[in-house]
């Protein structure tokens, strides 16, 4: 457990990312992260967009459905 203490920034409050979470999720200065809320409430912190996971889902969808449509298109 990693305990983070909020600060404020200007107008707004932040908290500061000791290096080994940096580290661990592989990010940097500028790169943006994702917080989730979980279906019970909790919170989770990660590098990966949810969003753009959902849209890849139906992406394979797609080309699994159409591959040789696809396939046809690529000659």
């Amino acid at each position: 457990m990693v305990e983070l203490k909020v600060r404020k920034f200007g107008n707004s409050l932040g908290v500061i990312l000791p290096k080994a979470v940096i580290n661990r999720l592989r990010t940097k200065d500028g790169e943006p992260l994702f917080l989730i809320e979980a279906p019970d409430g909790s919170y989770r912190l990660t590098p990966y967009d949810p969003a753009f996971e959902k849209k890849m889902a139906r992406a394979e969808d797609i080309i699994g459905r159409y591959r040789n449509t696809l396939r046809a298109l690529a000659k």
